[in-house]
């Protein structure tokens, strides 16, 4: 028998709800503004008359950031980046991550590797020491200077690693005792069992790789071959610095358009584009991870 509800159970109800919907509005007020502010004129958006709708609405942003093949190049080039780093990144991250989930009578040698991961974490050997080892390797100015440094995150490496010994050891015993290896014990029971942490570290390795823009300025000498990131950041600092004195009348008109906060917010929504299209695809293992943590499957 179903019962109904009190007057008391339902003002509570709607009270709750009405405080989620707030919250909700909250988080999504900032994304709002900059969408406003990447449609405004850039005159208005710098002098902050910008609130949650665009003021003289524009395209001028987008024109700026979308014009010639340059983007397109360089939106291109970022997606070899991401994949690249994806598949390397799933793959040595596991091949590091299994073996440390390893108990020290399994892998006598995990305490010194666990240390020397550790320290990793909190020490590096500096900017310029990086950069040497990398000219040295001979891969400057292309891809796989700005795929092969971030190949392998430690933080990753703890996160699936912890993961590994959550799941049960009968596991790996019933699969021992059954006659399988240690290769076919991670990719055909581990991994499976892992999607959710795998793809919440995917997800970080992809977010990472995508708004990351110093390495292109550092690693790329040829702007030909920047990344998005970096090719966006040049556009921004080239509108900047923009010499008036060397325009037009009609030219300084169309980059008062596009200068300061509008050309930003027009550079953060083009970025995190790629970024909403691909959470909803990994959204259920990240809701099924949560799952795993309370409920028996």
């Amino acid at each position: 028998m179903v019962r109904s509800k009190s007057w008391g159970s339902r003002i509570a109800d709607a009270a709750i709800v009405g405080v989620l919907l707030f919250l909700a509005l909250l988080t999504l007020a900032p994304l709002v503004h900059t969408i406003a502010e990447s449609l405004s004129n850039g005159a208005k958006a710098a002098a902050n008359e910008v609130g949650f709708w665009p003021k003289e609405f524009t395209w001028a942003s987008y024109t700026t950031l979308l014009q010639g093949g340059g983007f397109f190049h360089a939106f291109w080039i970022s997606v070899k980046i991401v994949i690249l780093n994806g598949v390397l990144n799933f793959f040595l991250t596991i091949l590091m991550a299994y073996p440390l989930s390893k108990t020290p009578q399994e892998f006598p040698a995990r305490r010194i590797y666990i240390w020397v991961v550790v320290f990793t974490m909190l020490f590096n050997g500096g900017l310029i020491p990086w950069y040497i080892t990398i000219a040295h390797l001979g891969i400057i100015n292309t891809i796989w200077a700005l795929v092969l440094p971030g190949a392998v995150q430690v933080f990753n490496v703890l996160i699936l690693m912890n993961y590994f010994r959550s799941l049960p050891k009968e596991l790996d015993e019933a699969a021992r005792l059954d006659g399988a290896g240690p290769w076919y014990i991670c990719w055909k029971i581990f991994v499976p069992l892992s999607l959710p942490a795998l793809a919440t570290v995917m997800l970080f390795d992809v977010v990472s790789q995508w708004n990351s823009f110093f390495n292109g300025f550092i690693l790329i000498n040829n702007p030909h071959n920047y990344p998005l990131m970096t090719f966006i950041q040049q556009l921004v600092t080239e509108s900047q610095a923009a010499n008036l004195s060397l325009l037009t009348p009609a030219q300084i008109a169309e980059l008062s358009k596009t200068t300061g906060p509008s050309l930003n917010a027009a550079k953060f929504i083009i970025g995190m584009i790629p970024m909403l299209a691909i959470y909803p695809f990994i959204q259920r293992y990240f809701i099924r991870g949560i799952r795993l943590g309370s409920l028996n499957e």
